[in-house]
């Protein structure tokens, strides 16, 4: 059976335009993994950005894989088939180094999925000398790792630009001077960005959170994460083309991080300082776009906030290419991007002022006001648009019952407006439940209790129900709360983790937890004391607790204290050295 298997990723590659083939010799193999499905997966413009950074190197052979779909994946089990790559069809385990993306929390349950199906033994320290070296990057790995460190090698913590070019020079000089796995460790420890778990100790308090991680040996103190400060030294566009994917874009990534100081956003802080790629180096990555007759995805925290956004909108309509972005502010919003956007048959236009109220949009710093999102929603039906998504969250720190009725008054306004300007589309509220993630402000505030989440869902639905045309989708609040204690958890998380896993995924947590006589709501639904040592404290991302406090502090105010976005000569969090 295994040629069947063999046939369907053959029939998968030759559908693809882009890939790299290396003969077996002299290049260290790479298994570049992505833990869902390949549509998913071939949407993820990091995922090509490492694929071709490790390819363009002389010494170095990387190969992708996804987690197969469910019905592969009994196929893989009942004729006993090593889960295999796109590229050559080859046994991950046969690789030298099985690289994981760490995108989202809810994905940790595939990264072990696809260890047993690549023979793998799930435990770091299970593993031997002719087992291949597991390692992981990406967004999840740089906020905290912990959870993921009893299956994990490796972490690179930050930006694949910044880490990976002296990872892969050491790991080769390393293995070429025949050095064993625990050697090549200790070496890799010593990179910057890179934390290897088994070259530190952990310990905990009395109450089981307090997380003291101390260095074995030489391994550094603490491991700062690395970010690649020009962005225009290293493409950042789809590499591979494949008409199978969740998003059939050319993507471009114009921007990296964001300044606006949101209070909820991992990224926000951990992505800093926000950098723009410069218009000319844009323009070169559309060359491929317009040879390939690809509309074009433009990628960033927040692209209207790209200085010359205008501009770039004309380059691209002017090539006869259409567009498309992964997210724009209302507050910086143009005519001119709409219009674009509009050209290019959007359908629908999405804004995230996450809360309903002015007074919790101040607690969370988003700085989005209603006359903000009224202009853009004008915007948009001026250029014909005639549908609007909000994003919006609940169980903000400091919500109270008023803030989820100025989600509802919020909603019923920005309709109104659209049937006076005759925009007779859907309106719609896509929610999810707050999670306190490492590295914000808000890491210290507790989630909302599950029962409030569903009251608030239910408010909000039974008071929309009735108006024509305005539609309410959610989050299951039992799955944010996995993610929540994923995000926030430290290496006895791993041990759930595994125990879930094994029992049946996310959904066992819960009786997984219950067996350890905690729940979901213990280890989350708490406030989390200044005092205590955060499992991801054994990282820098170049900012202090304390900045983080004063945001917290500031954000408790009566009148919570505006933060202002990040500007050249800044040198208030401590990134901007």
């Amino acid at each position: 059976m295994s040629w069947k298997l063999k046939e369907q990723l053959k029939n998968m590659l030759a559908e693809e335009s882009g890939y790299y083939i290396y003969h077996a010799g002299g290049r260290t193999r790479v298994a570049l993994l992505y833990p869902n499905s390949y549509f998913v997966g071939m949407s993820n413009l990091g995922l090509h950005i490492v694929y071709r950074l490790l390819n363009q190197r002389d010494d170095t052979a990387c190969e992708r894989g996804f987690l197969p779909e469910k019905r592969q994946q009994d196929e893989y089990v009942k004729h006993k088939v090593q889960l295999m790559t796109m590229e050559t069809q080859s046994a991950v385990s046969s690789f030298d180094i099985v690289a994981f993306m760490m995108s989202f929390e809810m994905d940790y349950f595939n990264i072990l999925r696809m260890l047993e199906l690549g023979k793998i033994k799930l435990l770091a320290t299970e593993r031997g000398e002719m087992d291949p070296l597991v390692i992981a990057g990406g967004p999840c790995a740089t906020f905290n790792p912990e959870p993921m460190s009893p299956f994990v090698d490796a972490f690179i913590i930050g930006e694949g630009e910044a880490v990976m070019p002296a990872f892969m020079d050491a790991y080769n000089r390393a293995r070429g001077e025949g050095r064993s796995k625990e050697e090549i460790l200790s070496i890799l420890a010593k990179i910057p960005g890179v934390y290897v778990p088994s070259r530190y100790e952990v310990s905990y308090g009395l109450d089981g959170y307090d997380t003291q991680i101390k260095p074995v040996g030489d391994a550094p103190e603490r491991i700062c994460r690395q970010w690649q400060e020009n962005l225009d030294e290293y493409p950042g566009e789809t590499a591979i083309y494949t008409e199978n994917t969740e998003f059939n874009l050319h993507l471009v990534e114009i921007a990296r991080g964001c300044g606006r100081h949101c209070r909820f956003c991992m990224a926000g802080y951990c992505f800093r300082r926000p950098r723009n790629r410069s218009l000319e180096a844009i323009e070169k990555m559309l060359v491929a776009a317009k040879e390939k007759g690809r509309r074009v995805g433009l990628m960033g925290a927040a692209i209207s906030d790209y200085p010359e956004i205008d501009q770039l909108c004309r380059e691209i309509l002017g090539d006869g290419l259409s567009m498309s972005v992964a997210s724009f502010r209302a507050d910086s919003v143009t005519q001119e991007l709409v219009d674009s956007l509009a050209a290019s048959g959007l359908k629908t236009l999405t804004m995230a002022p996450e809360a309903g109220s002015t007074r919790m949009r101040a607690v969370i710093n988003k700085g989005i006001e209603e006359e903000h999102l009224l202009n853009a929603m004008s915007m948009g039906i001026k250029a014909g648009i005639r549908n609007f998504r909000l994003y919006i969250m609940i169980g903000l720190p400091g919500e109270e019952p008023s803030d989820i009725q100025g989600i509802i008054d919020m909603a019923l306004k920005l309709k109104d407006f659209m049937e006076e300007k005759g925009a007779t589309g859907r309106l719609t509220l896509s929610i999810n439940p707050f999670i306190p993630k490492p590295f914000t402000p808000f890491q210290w505030s507790p989630m909302a209790p599950i029962k409030y989440i569903q009251g608030a869902l239910k408010e909000i639905t039974n008071a929309l129900r009735k108006r024509h045309n305005i539609e309410v989708i959610a989050e299951s609040p039992r799955d944010a709360y996995v993610q929540a204690v994923l995000a926030r958890g430290n290496r006895k998380t791993g041990q759930y983790l595994l125990e879930a896993y094994e029992n049946g995924g996310s959904k066992a947590m819960k009786s997984v937890l219950k067996s350890h006589k905690l729940s979901m709501e213990d280890l989350v639904s708490h406030p989390v004391s200044f005092d205590n040592i955060l499992p991801w404290d054994i990282l820098d991302m170049g900012f202090t607790k304390d900045y983080l406090k004063k945001e917290l502090i500031e954000s408790q105010q009566e009148k919570p204290k505006h933060t202002l976005q990040c500007f050249d000569g800044c040198k208030r969090c401590g990134v901007c050295k």
